[in-house]
């Protein structure tokens, strides 16, 4: 297990931001504190795809914490550091998924409502990996009439399937498996076969912009409609 408990480029934390943050962290035990990293990465730290970035930077769990929002593979990043730091065993999974909830002004900036290369942790507990993903914010499930995802660090913990009315939120589709670091070729090579479009136009930050945004804006324009 020594090779899942290193430091790495990806999963830095020595980072300062990091070590600040680690003293958030509280339990008395591997699954307490595992689950409390959980949580704290779930909810301090807003998903937001629009800042996904080009490069390793993007790629490494103190990118999370330049503005307290990130994507899905930073912010898995961000648990597996976190639990190496406390000595828990970790690793970084990854997975093809389609997300129904996505916005349509996301989607058309992508091309495609195909989600490549998702991130999701795994967590050594009780001699067994565990499969997690502290990725969507409890305020955005709100606002997606999604229940948030909770994890007892007693199971596997990986999609909401349907939102609190019934329809489908999220469905996997391709589980690449799982990696004791980050593999950003193999990351970066999925984009280029899914997000051409989004490669094309530099794969750059868009500050300013947010899934919440996208729905308050698509309230407006309804309200305007009606």
């Amino acid at each position: 297990m020594n090779k899942y408990l290193q430091e790495t480029d990806f999963f830095n934390f020595s980072d300062p931001d990091i070590q600040r943050l680690a003293e958030k962290v509280t339990g008395d035990s591997p699954r307490a504190l595992a689950i409390s990293i959980y949580y704290l990465v779930r909810d301090s730290i807003r998903y937001n795809p629009y800042i996904i970035k080009n490069g390793i930077e993007g790629f490494k769990a103190s990118h999370c914490l330049k503005q307290n929002q990130a994507y899905c593979i930073p912010k898995a990043a961000l648990m597996v550091a976190l639990c190496r730091k406390f000595n828990i065993p970790a690793r970084i999974g990854l997975a093809d998924v389609r997300n129904h909830l996505s916005s349509k002004k996301f989607i058309a900036l992508i091309g495609t409502d195909y989600f490549a290369m998702h991130g999701y942790a795994e967590v050594w507990l009780d001699d067994r990996w565990l499969k997690t993903t502290p990725v969507f914010n409890n305020e955005l499930c709100e606002k997606f009439n999604v229940e948030p995802l909770e994890w007892d660090g007693q199971s596997d913990a990986i999609l909401q399937e349907y939102t609190r009315d019934g329809h489908k939120h999220m469905e996997y589709l391709v589980d690449h498996g799982s990696f004791v670091d980050v593999p950003a070729s193999f990351i970066v090579e999925g984009f280029k076969k899914h997000y051409p479009k989004l490669l094309a136009s530099g794969l750059d930050p868009i500050n300013g912009e947010s899934l919440e945004h996208d729905i308050e804006r698509a309230k407006q324009k309804q309200k305007c409609q009606n």
